[in-house]
């Protein structure tokens, strides 16, 4: 693998954590490997990756973009990510503010929602 791999695997588990990483990995096959080699160089190993902008700020962005363009299904997985982040819960309340204003109040409260759903089984958990 290149060397943007290995790196978008490091920020990848520092992110959304080694379980979660694991999961992902043993759940890949012929078809999507390409497609996860892709997202892991693009979107770890060279956006996230980037020091321009720090990994809560980019929580921050990356859950307000899921809002705003309705990709709910990974806001959950990206809330759990906050606790490895720094993104506070308040920092994400702002965050789907901004979507209200922007994108339209429907996304935001059904992301809001998505996070207390979240946030909620994560204080079960511990």
């Amino acid at each position: 693998m290149s060397d943007r791999y290995d790196q978008g695997m490091t920020v990848r588990r520092s992110v959304l954590g080694d379980a979660h990483v694991d999961r992902a990995e043993a759940a890949k096959t012929a078809l999507d490997t390409p497609f996860q080699t892709m997202i892991t160089e693009g979107a770890w190993g060279t956006v996230w990756a980037s020091d321009g902008i720090s990994k809560r700020e980019r929580s921050m962005l990356t859950l307000a973009l899921l809002a705003a363009t309705g990709n709910f299904e990974e806001i959950p997985m990206h809330i759990r990510a906050t606790a490895r982040t720094g993104a506070s819960k308040t920092d994400v309340l702002e965050a789907f503010q901004h979507v209200a204003i922007y994108a339209g109040v429907p996304r935001a409260n059904h992301a809001l929602k998505l996070a207390r759903q979240t946030y909620a089984e994560m204080e079960a958990e511990t």
